[in-house]
């Protein structure tokens, strides 16, 4: 038998997920700010692409925490 589907703590699990994702991206600009000079054109895009899909992440769960808390 499945488990209820049981949602209340997902505001929680989703502003976890939203302090991590945060944290990774100031943890990568901090070290492009640090290395810039030190790394290859490669590396500093990929770590921009990255940071640029955390940015799109942070978003879609912002959305989905108020939509969660709106219930």
């Amino acid at each position: 038998m499945a488990k209820p589907d049981n949602r209340e703590d997902n505001p929680a699990r989703l502003q976890n997920a939203i302090d991590h994702t945060i944290a990774n991206l100031h943890e990568a600009e901090d070290y492009l700010d640090e290395h810039a000079d030190e790394i290859t054109a490669e590396e500093k895009q990929s770590i921009e692409s990255k940071n640029e899909r955390r940015k799109e992440s942070i978003s879609g769960f912002i959305e989905e925490k108020k939509d969660e808390t709106n219930r």
